[in-house]
């Protein structure tokens, strides 16, 4: 792949490029990301949640993050219209965790802890962090859906190694360089 600025001939720079879907997203795994399991309550559907590694921060006054949900979810409704949802970051021995909710259907609540957040999306224990959020804003981004929240309250525990996904599989923090 070439570096730095791209040139264009003279009358091709309104051409768009045709990107293979599977050569895209094999490129895109290989950016290394934290899993997290989204939750929120919503009033008629009940608990919901998803994992996923979409999960960035935006901005720190007022404190931002985002996640984006595909637009093809069965949840993707019902965490439109809830008031809020909650953002789990797991730890590495919480694998078990983001493959339940990675799954489409059944009950994926069965026999999992939680507490209610302030608008009661479900905060999962022992987890690195969880942020509470509030609905800030919502955008289309093709075939997703991004979901902006303001975070209203968090907590986070040092203590213990993040559960990261790189090159479509699961993975842990290796060596610290420099």
């Amino acid at each position: 792949m070439a570096q730095g600025h791209a040139s264009h001939p003279a009358g091709k720079g309104n051409r768009r490029e045709v990107l293979d879907p599977l050569r895209f997203r094999g490129a895109l795994g290989l950016f290394a990301t934290g899993v997290t399991v989204v939750t929120a309550r919503h009033p008629e559907a009940g608990l919901i949640g998803i994992t996923a590694n979409s999960f960035s921060s935006v901005s720190l006054d007022p404190p931002l993050v985002l996640f984006s949900i595909a637009n093809t979810a069965r949840s993707l409704q019902a965490f439109l219209e809830a008031p809020g949802f909650c953002v789990n970051v797991l730890r590495k021995d919480q694998r078990a965790l983001s493959v339940r909710f990675a799954r489409q259907g059944g009950d994926k609540w069965e026999d999992v802890d939680y507490t209610a957040g302030r608008f009661g999306a479900p905060i999962l224990p022992n987890t690195m962090a969880a942020f509470d959020c509030l609905h800030h804003a919502q955008h289309e981004g093709g075939d997703h859906r991004i979901i902006v929240g303001r975070v209203v309250d968090m907590e986070h525990n040092v203590e213990g190694e993040p559960l990261l996904f790189f090159g479509g599989r699961y993975r842990t923090l290796g060596e610290e360089i420099g």
